[in-house]
């Protein structure tokens, strides 16, 4: 894969050398500044060398008159690059191997960028020998006024100093705000460390700063190279941590607030007065969800009626949750408004033709409506596996599955049958998702199926499980067989009927 060639930005002034610098204060003289020059020359041959770098020299004559010198390009594994110029006009493009600031710029083998914003350069309290927490210089670029800021302001920009006596853009030199000018950077700049520059003594205004966003702040003529630098580096790691820290929070606080509305949207039954047991187990496939495709509900009418009903939408996603959700209320909904059966479903596919994203999006549906005296039921399946009923004098079966109608969503005008099925003084019925069944076996291409699901509640109840235990005995044993995490949406429900003891 070709490597994307990076945008040229324009050189600022002063690192072109084109204007004049602000002033070296206690700098090093002509012949520390060659001495320098070869050994910062040195450790980048030295550098391209260990990552492994091609080496390109090119001669080019620039149309805008300034003089670009030689560019060497090293490329590491991250693929992420930072771009220096040095005073003699040598451009160095590198990459490093860890660390990244709070610009989203890699730090640790990176060459620190400083922008001062200040608006008489030849006072400016910047000295020549800014080195790095690794002893390399740090880049400084000089802006007058916040206009000339914001044009320097590119993406390898670490840190900016201000000065705090500068005025704020479009404010009266008067202006009762004294931070006016920080308050505009920091909007500005808000991924940037931010370290402000006030008189000697004005310790209050400092404090103030870094109450409304700065670092740090720092008394102009107090300042050395050794503490600036200092300064610096700790401006820059500050801000990454706490970016690092503010985006952890919001990412706590986005899931805290996903969980309790996932938690909110799961159905809570509504069966007073009536003598059945719920019981009901849920298990999204998407990792770290608590909701899915899957969708259930169970509601007891005026009339004694209690009507159950679980679904499943095509897909795992958040939208195909959104959609099981709406279908559930809408469920509910029409069910308490007194439909039933083919008129139910005919609706409820309504709802999905218009809520769906997608054409091809379907759901399968399993209803039954069990009468108030709890020995029939009403069944009407939609592209869904049929429940499990379980009496204590016959071995659990599966409900007749024979009228089954197609999914909602793929036949405009389907039908969808009611079977009368009758289940006697005492029954346990299991209503189930396609989750439950489509497990594998061991590592062979073998699913559960719903042959093996019955075997296994079979088996299950006659070692004395039942209600919420032989859910979660049914779902752990189906995850062990498949040999690990389903990846499918999984949903029950259990309704039981015992006759109550005689007085």
């Amino acid at each position: 894969m070709p490597v994307p060639v990076p945008r040229q930005r324009a050189i600022p002034a002063v690192e072109s050398g084109q204007a004049q610098a602000a002033p070296i204060v206690g700098g090093p003289s002509k012949e520390e500044t060659v001495r320098n020059e070869a050994t910062t020359a040195e450790n980048r041959n030295n550098t391209a060398h260990d990552h492994g770098a091609q080496r390109t020299a090119l001669a080019a004559t620039p149309a805008d008159g300034v003089h670009q010198g030689v560019s060497t390009t090293g490329v590491s594994a991250t693929g992420v690059s930072t771009t220096s110029v040095s005073a003699a006009g040598v451009s160095t493009t590198s990459v490093s191997a860890t660390g990244v600031s709070a610009t989203g710029v890699s730090t640790a083998h990176t060459t620190l960028t400083l922008l001062l914003i200040e608006d008489d350069p030849t006072a400016a309290p910047i000295v020549h020998d800014l080195l790095d927490a690794d002893g390399r210089p740090i880049r400084v670029r000089t802006a007058r006024n916040l206009t000339e800021a914001e044009r320097l302001l590119t993406h390898d920009v670490h840190c900016i100093l201000l000065d705090l006596a500068l005025p704020a853009p479009g404010r009266a030199g008067g202006s009762d705000d004294e931070l006016a000018v920080l308050r505009h950077v920091l909007e500005l700049a808000p991924r940037h460390a931010v370290l402000a520059l006030t008189a000697s003594g004005d310790a209050e205004r400092g404090a103030e700063a870094v109450r409304v966003g700065a670092q740090d702040y720092l008394y102009k003529d107090e300042l050395d190279g050794r503490l600036l630098s200092r300064a610096i580096r700790y401006a820059v790691e500050r801000k990454r941590s706490d970016t690092a820290e503010r985006r952890l929070a919001e990412g706590k606080l986005r899931a805290q607030e996903n969980a309790r509305l996932e938690r909110g949207l799961l159905p809570t039954p509504l069966l007073e007065g009536s003598p059945l047991r719920f019981a009901a187990r849920y298990r999204p496939g998407r990792s770290r969800a608590l909701l899915g495709g899957d969708f259930y509900d169970t509601v007891r009418t005026p009339d004694g009626t209690v009507h159950a009903m679980i679904g499943d939408v095509c897909g795992h996603g958040p939208d195909e949750a959104a959609l099981g959700v709406e279908l559930r209320i809408a469920w509910r909904a029409l069910t308490l408004a007194g439909l039933c059966g083919d008129e139910l479903l005919n609706t409820l596919q309504q709802v999905l033709e218009h809520e769906r994203d997608d054409d091809e999006i379907f759901a399968t549906l399993c209803t039954v409506d069990i009468a108030p005296d709890g020995r029939r039921a009403g069944l009407c399946l939609a592209g869904h596996p049929a429940p499990l009923i379980a009496r204590p004098d016959r071995p659990a079966r599966l409900l007749p599955y024979d009228n089954n109608g197609p999914a909602l969503g793929l036949l405009p005008g389907a039908r969808w049958p009611r079977t009368q099925v009758e289940l006697g003084a005492e029954w346990s019925l299991m209503l189930y998702t396609d989750g439950l069944i489509e497990g594998r076996i061991g590592e062979g291409r073998e699913r559960l199926g719903q042959d093996g699901m019955v075997e296994m509640i079979r088996r299950q109840r006659s070692e004395g499980l039942s209600g919420e235990a032989l859910l979660r005995a049914a779902v752990n044993e189906v995850r062990e067989l498949n040999g690990g995490e389903l990846t499918d949406d999984v949903a029950l429900v259990l309704l039981d009927r015992v006759p109550a003891p005689l007085p």
